[in-house]
């Protein structure tokens, strides 16, 4: 110590002073240090954040929550080669050129004039070579500009509901628009680098399975043989056993055994080359988690998403309707296409004129293209079911399959002829079709209906999956593997596409904002609503996420087979056509399925004003008898809102047949399906179902006193909530109900105290049925006159009495109203 305070002393403490504080300072001053570096980072943190937020949300105004309905339209000044044109019309969207070849870019036009050099500098046999050189995520920014769709004279509201015994149940029509110019479309075809390691055999069968042009000698390559020793040939076919088989005498199936010549395919080749990643959690849509439906090992291998369009070849970039625009006739030829109109309510004649394998734009959302699915997802049988389809539609549907489906995933097409009378549809249609081998016809004898064709078709289909379509859509690129994907996950999942819309006056194709889905509306009326901001907001979702569907539109679906099959298939006692999409979506739902719409897959669809088809019966009994199956055998109590919106006729058997329900009521017993509450609950809670119409106390306005029901005998009495011999209801089918008794009109217009009865018109009566003056009235149903439930003045009987307006003993108000009718 004393050394120590030698040292200290003098000059010695000064010292040691400032090395004491020097240090101090220089922890504050580290302290500090890191206190603005954690600012720093702090802040470059918190505007990543201010980014991301500002881009997703660019990213949902720009998809929109608005109308779905959006034009596609294509500009151009000077004819482009069909391969950079089809360049342009599959690309990603809301991608700035600029950020891709450092330089802005003034126009549209500016922007085509330079590829058409790039592609005028080169030689025709280099052509294919040229188009791989071309920038791969070309995009300009969209004009907003309103269009005013002419759909059949009538304008749509944002959640128009459509009646199911029309064909056009059309999307929601947007007024505010995108449209987009083809030399800013671009191909959507995106590579991962070359894997080091050899593909596996599957990817060889499919790299070998599509035909790649060659650009030295100009030579095509036969795009559909596929190699014998490929894994995919080899896997033996599994048959599910069905429990529909249509009878032999009535069907006849047309098998194609003829070559492939003429057919020349073209595809990307890097989209074959895609290298195989191990899964990433985060690069998987939403649902992996329902793994109690998968079935045996999965294989974790995926890639992205195959873009392929393949087609004849060369592709005609001038052609009428080509790559989805807008096209018109004449003048000259408006009495034709007035005359063949009808031959399918379209424009029959601009359809015949439009190739049979016209590209159409890539209206899917920009993230879809990287989206990775499972290497061995299930391969598909697609079911077309027809009658007196327009051939030309019938055909850009079947090539639309062919063109834009990986070969190893589809299985084949199978097409139900439903017993057509059209000359074409017969010999000509098995003639073009024997060039594709896996397009097979099944041929009805007799006319079946939607229906039963369906089941026709599944019931000789060797998928996995059941892929039904119209016989009047257009595949668009990529739609397959997204369907098959979900399907994979969980067996129990039945994914819908988008449809969109193909317009029947001028073809053009028209794409549909994401956030839509199927829901009902009473009687069991299809229609499509788009989900509300707040929901969106709530559950976090993407423009990619597959979206709950309460009911699918019926018509573009994909369904594991044996599940099909567990559910009971289609009811086979529905007839034709109508209800069956109701049926089957309620079936999957209440015994333990899903549907989901998915955002990445997307068909078009030719939405027609009227129906085409010929019932063999009426048309609208047809329909009314389908959905009265449907809500006997799963809307539980629930279906006297059906019957109580206008259908009280079909109760009477006498007048309609609905058939034998005792198979699908023990079927649904088997399968232990849910309740119809349930359903309501969990998967469509916004829907408004009250059991009953009004409830509570019958208070009569003149007399101040309500109604009782005593001994079997109605009488009044002071207003008393308490007592439940005050409780009645007024029920949908217009009863005024206390447990099982309703009242009803008796002896020389004396009322009286009978069993419900639903299918007894006597003991309805209307209240609330409309905003006139006699609203609040008691009008029974059965007597030529209008006659009204009136009090008497000393409140010691009831009887009938004409209606008067202004009679306040004939005003009737119950305590509570649940609905509007």
């Amino acid at each position: 110590m004393m050394k120590v305070s030698r040292y200290l002393r003098g000059s010695g403490r000064v010292l040691a002073f400032v090395f004491v504080a020097s240090v101090v300072w220089l922890l504050f001053d580290m302290a500090a240090l890191r206190i603005s570096i954690n600012d720093v980072n702090s802040q470059l943190t918190k505007e990543r954040v201010v980014r991301e937020r500002e881009a997703l949300r660019q990213q949902v105004v720009k998809s929109g929550f608005g109308h779905p309905v959006q034009r596609v339209a294509v500009t151009q000044n000077a004819p482009l080669s069909s391969g950079i044109r089809l360049d342009r019309v599959y690309r990603q969207r809301g991608k700035e050129d600029q950020m891709l070849v450092g330089k802005k870019v003034d126009s549209f036009e500016q922007q085509r004039d330079n590829l058409a050099k790039t592609h005028s500098s080169t030689s025709k046999g280099q052509e294919g070579a040229a188009l791989q050189n071309v920038p791969s995520k070309e995009g300009v920014s969209a004009k907003k500009k309103a269009v005013n769709l002419d759909l059949n004279g009538t304008e749509l509201e944002k959640d128009r509901v459509i009646d199911v015994s029309h064909n056009a149940s059309l999307p929601v029509v947007v007024s505010n628009v995108t449209q987009i110019s083809a030399d800013a479309q671009k191909e959507k075809h995106t590579t991962l680098p070359p894997s080091e390691k050899k593909p596996s055999n599957d990817r060889d069968a499919l790299q070998k399975a599509v035909e790649e042009p060659d650009v030295k000698t100009n030579k095509k390559v036969d795009s559909e043989s596929e190699p014998k020793q490929s894994r995919l040939q080899a896997e033996e076919e599994h048959r599910v056993e069905t429990t529909f088989k249509p009878p032999k005498n009535n069907v006849k199936e047309v098998v194609n055994n003829g070559g492939e010549k003429g057919l020349v395919r073209k595809v990307n080749k890097t989209d074959l080359n895609t290298e195989k990643q191990p899964l990433k959690s985060t690069s998987l849509q939403a649902g992996e988690d329902t793994k109690s439906n998968s079935t045996g090992a999965r294989n974790l291998a995926v890639h992205k998403v195959l873009s392929l369009d393949m087609t004849l070849a060369p592709r005609d970039a001038n052609a009428v309707g080509q790559f989805g625009v807008a096209a018109f006739v004449a003048s000259n030829e408006d009495v034709e296409v007035r005359k063949r109109w009808d031959e399918g309510h379209f424009n029959v004649y601009l359809s015949d004129q439009i190739p049979l394998d016209r590209a159409i734009p890539d209206t899917r959302p920009d993230m879809c293209a990287q989206n990775l699915v499972h290497d061995d997802l299930p391969s598909t049988s697609v079911i077309f079911c027809f009658v007196d389809e327009v051939w030309s539609t019938l055909l850009r549907s079947v090539h639309s399959v062919l063109n834009r489906s990986p070969p190893h995933l589809l299985k084949e097409i199978i097409l139900v002829d439903d017993f057509s009378t059209k000359d074409n549809l017969k010999q000509p249609l098995d003639e073009y079709m024997s060039q594709f081998p896996k397009v097979r016809i099944v041929r009805l004898k007799e006319r079946q209906g939607l229906i039963r064709a369906r089941l026709a078709g599944a019931a000789v289909a060797q998928g996995e999956v059941l892929t039904f379509l119209d016989s009047h859509i257009e595949c668009n690129v990529g739609w397959l593997e997204p369907l098959l994907e979900r399907v994979y996950l969980d067996r129990k999942k039945v994914p819908c596409p988008v449809i969109e819309v193909i317009n029947d006056k001028d073809m053009s194709y028209m794409l549909v904002d994401n956030f839509q889905r199927g829901i009902f509306k009473w009687p069991l009326v299809f229609g499509w609503s788009t989900l509300t901001e707040e929901h969106i907001k709530k559950n976090n979702m993407t423009v990619t996420d597959p979206i709950r569907c309460p009911v699918m539109a019926g018509g573009l679906f994909s369904i594991d087979k044996k599940y099909f099959y567990e559910l009971g298939a289609y009811d086979p006692g529905l007839d034709v056509w109508g209800g069956e999409n109701m049926e089957i979506s309620f079936k999957i739902w209440m015994c333990g399925g899903e549907i989901e719409i998915i955002p990445c897959s997307r068909v078009g669809h030719i939405f027609r004003g009227q129906n085409p088809y010929k019932f063999p019966k009426d048309r609208q009994k047809t329909v009314e008898r389908n959905l009265a199956r449907v809500a006997e055998v799963w809307l539980d109590e629930y279906k006297d809102l059906f019957y109580g919106h206008g259908y009280h006729h079909l109760l009477d058997r006498k007048v309609i047949n609905i058939g034998n329900l005792t198979e699908q009521i023990e079927l649904r017993k088997r399968l232990k399906c849910k309740s119809f509450k349930w359903y309501l609950d969990n998967v469509y809670p916004d829907m408004d179902a009250p059991l009953v119409v009004a409830e509570g106390l019958v208070f009569n306005r003149g007399l101040r006193k309500c109604l009782s029901l005593q001994n079997g005998s109605l009488t009044f009495d002071i207003c008393d909530l308490s007592k439940q011999s005050q409780h009645f209801n007024y029920t949908w089918m217009r009863h005024i109900r206390q447990q099982d008794m309703c009242v009803a009109p008796g002896k020389e217009n004396s009322l009286a105290v009978h069993l419900c009865d639903n299918t007894n018109s006597v003991h309805r009566w209307f209240h609330k049925s409309s905003n006139s003056a006699m609203a609040e009235h008691l009008v029974t149903v059965v007597v030529s006159q209008s006659m009204c439930l009136e009090a008497g003045p000393q409140g010691d009987t009831l009887h009938l009495n004409p209606c008067e307006t202004r009679n306040a003993l004939q005003k009737w108000q119950f305590t509570h109203y649940r609905a509007q009718r």
